[in-house]
């Protein structure tokens, strides 16, 4: 992994622990995965959702106050999983001009991302909230929304000189 490539992660999971501190548990796992599908090597995006993971983790039970019990560590490990099962779909599916890499990169890791939860909600409780149409939505919307954000700060970023990350070669 290059020098650059470590710094993106880093500069990742720290933008996306202000978006859990911002909105109380909801790290932007999908919006994650496809700017590391797009802009990162497939290890190098996994390597991101396991930091933004541990960071969101950290956020959740030092500073939001997580109960420390059996089921939150079960969620939190699912959430895990489907933080990795995202950015591995978004990975698979970036494929197109940069604009249609980016979407399909996107929709694959929120597909992903809600399936695992899915799965995880039928052994751990709350299929009906995973389902709920108006709760997905706006995941789908506010993930899109930050995406939007995270890739403009990647722009900025890398036009004011920060090296960009080791790219994805495409084939």
């Amino acid at each position: 992994m290059t020098r650059a490539t470590t710094s993106w992660i880093l500069l990742l999971t720290i933008a996306s622990t202000a978006t859990t501190l911002v909105f109380a548990c909801a790290t932007p796992f999908p919006a994650l995965a496809a700017l590391a599908a797009v802009h990162m090597r497939r290890s190098d995006g996994v390597l991101l959702m396991i930091a933004a993971w541990v960071a969101s983790q950290a956020v959740g039970f030092c500073v939001l106050g997580y109960p420390m019990d059996a089921s939150t560590f079960a969620w939190g490990a699912s959430i895990g999983v489907a933080a990795i099962a995202g950015v591995i779909a978004a990975s698979a599916a970036a494929t197109g001009s940069p604009a249609v890499r980016l979407v399909l990169a996107y929709v694959a890791a929120f597909v992903a991302f809600k399936l695992a939860i899915l799965l995880a909600s039928l052994a751990l409780g709350g299929v009906g909230t995973a389902l709920s149409v108006e709760i997905m939505t706006r995941q789908f919307v506010r993930n899109g929304a930050i995406l939007i954000g995270l890739l403009a700060l990647y722009h900025v970023l890398t036009a004011v000189g920060v090296p960009a990350p080791r790219r994805r070669v495409f084939a």
